[in-house]
């Protein structure tokens, strides 16, 4: 099988040299508006692009406002501090994602409490969720507690894992129930749709990543999202130093964070966000491709649950078992086809081994058999 798929993985780049995960396409109007960034000499976080973006990430995610940020991670911390997140809080969020996720709640002071995943989502279980907070959840009159700890439940974080949206609706409900405002981790998930909605449009806040590898790049970046405009104002704030508005003063009147994304990068994005729909096209032709391959090996193709329509950030597949995947892992990269092993679970690293989990029976299968194959764009 190995051989088969490193020739189909040929044919599709058309080429027999190194194929990577997921590089960047520029074909449209990069070069035409970084240069005009230039040429007005904004190149710093004050510019036309910077506004632009952040109209268009609005529009695009549905949401009321949009906020231009240096990277997904600055982005998920200051959502999360908006959110109500303090030091000595706990957030609930899953341990099978990448380790940002963890580290902006840590930033503000919290821990991260981790919950088992649903094993066709990849994204944080609603039932599990339920489940702990039957065991360990109490509501006071400011909120949701750990009976446990002590400690309050400030916020959920699911994330949509490669792109492929968690179940929204059940979550959002046990969430509501349980008084836990929700932010939505969707750095991969730019363009996916829950139920015909972006995700990101669906929690108090939604977050996205630029980052050199996503679907579409600012080289680095970020942005936060939400319907609540006054937030979304508050977020610029906090992410501009928190410095007040006046012709010559400097005065700060918060904690703020030098978080702004420079009008270079917001150039890019906004080149780059002009072509998304066509490269989602791009990506769910190739992931036909991929299922009609693997479906003809036996091999589990990952795909999108019924009522979602996913951008396919990063295909992958469900191998049999972690012997397995280590065989293809190994044997795809010795032929130049780049594959990787979904992450290690936030509590293997030594800085989250001490935090409160389940039982993650879910996370752990996955864990052992989920490998992510090239997934760029390809050249029509």
């Amino acid at each position: 099988m190995i051989k088969d798929f490193v020739s189909f993985v040929q044919d599709v780049y058309s080429t027999d040299e190194f194929i990577p995960l997921h590089v960047p396409r520029f074909e449209g109007n990069e070069k035409e508006y970084v240069t005009n960034t230039i040429e007005s000499t904004f190149v710093s976080s004050v510019g036309a692009y910077v506004d632009q973006f952040e109209d268009m990430i609005a529009d695009i995610s549905q949401t009321a406002s949009g906020v231009a940020m240096v990277n997904g991670t600055s982005a998920l911390q200051v959502a999360l501090r908006l959110a109500g997140v303090k030091d000595g809080d706990e957030v609930l969020t899953q341990a099978l994602t990448f380790v940002a996720t963890a580290n902006a709640i840590r930033y503000n002071g919290a821990d991260p409490v981790f919950i088992d995943v649903d094993r066709d989502t990849m994204g944080l279980s609603p039932d599990a969720v339920q489940e702990f907070l039957k065991e360990y959840g109490e509501i006071r009159e400011d909120g949701c507690y750990n009976k446990q700890t002590g400690k309050r439940i400030a916020a959920c974080v699911p994330m949509h894992t490669f792109g492929f949206p968690v179940h929204l609706d059940e979550l959002l409900t046990v969430c509501d129930n349980w008084n836990i405002p929700v932010v939505e981790d969707a750095a991969e998930s730019l363009g996916s749709l829950y139920n015909g909605k972006p995700t990101g449009s669906f929690g108090d806040f939604g977050v996205f990543s630029f980052n050199g590898n996503k679907i579409v790049t600012a080289g680095g970046g970020g942005a936060i999202v939400t319907d609540d405009v006054e937030a979304g104002q508050h977020a610029k704030h906090l992410t501009t130093t928190a410095k007040k508005p006046h012709d010559y003063e400097y005065y700060h009147d918060e904690l703020g964070y030098n978080y702004r994304m420079p009008n270079l990068n917001a150039a890019l994005i906004c080149a780059q966000l002009e072509q998304l729909d066509d490269y989602i096209e791009n990506k769910r032709a190739l992931a036909k491709d991929y299922s009609d391959f693997f479906g003809r090996k036996g091999i589990k193709f990952r795909n999108e649950q019924a009522d979602t329509r996913a951008n396919y950030w990063l295909m992958c597949v469900e191998l049999e078992d972690r012997k397995e995947r280590d065989d293809f892992l190994e044997k795809t990269n010795e032929r130049g086809i780049m594959t990787r092993p979904i992450w290690q679970l936030m509590y293997r690293l030594p800085m989250y081994e001490d935090c409160l989990r389940d039982e993650q029976q879910n996370a752990e299968y996955l864990e052992d058999r989920i490998v992510n194959i090239p997934s760029s764009v390809r050249v029509e």
